[in-house]
């Protein structure tokens, strides 16, 4: 099934300042046990801005063939990020150039924002 696995990449609010991180992390195991219910398996790489993102998002790309990449809205709504944004699709188009790109709402829709490009 590596055709339909995919690879969720988002920032990790454990790390980032200024932020409780508990209703997001919250949000992305309701957004894992979605992947389970629909019997999807999905990988996550969650970010810090600052610790150099770029090896993290190549190593995640390269570990398995992904049918879909999630770009999860903290990296592509938030301004100041829009240079990490553009880095992680242009890695995306380098390391799996076959996968889909698909966008969420919020940690939860994870699963269905790649089933609209898995179907």
């Amino acid at each position: 099934m590596s055709a339909a696995r995919v690879l969720v990449l988002g920032l990790d609010p454990a790390k980032l300042e200024g932020w409780d991180p508990e209703p997001v992390q919250a949000a992305i195991a309701r957004g894992q046990a979605r992947f389970i219910e629909l019997g999807i398996e999905a990988d996550y790489c969650l970010l810090a801005p600052d610790d150099a993102p770029e090896a993290a998002v190549a190593e995640a790309l390269t570990r398995t063939e992904y049918g879909c990449v999630v770009i999860g809205g903290g990296i592509r709504a938030h301004e100041p990020l829009l240079p990490l944004f553009e880095q992680v699709v242009n890695l995306i188009r380098r390391h799996a150039p076959n996968a889909a790109i698909a966008f969420n709402s919020t940690p939860v829709d994870c699963a269905d924002a790649a089933l609209r490009w898995l179907r």
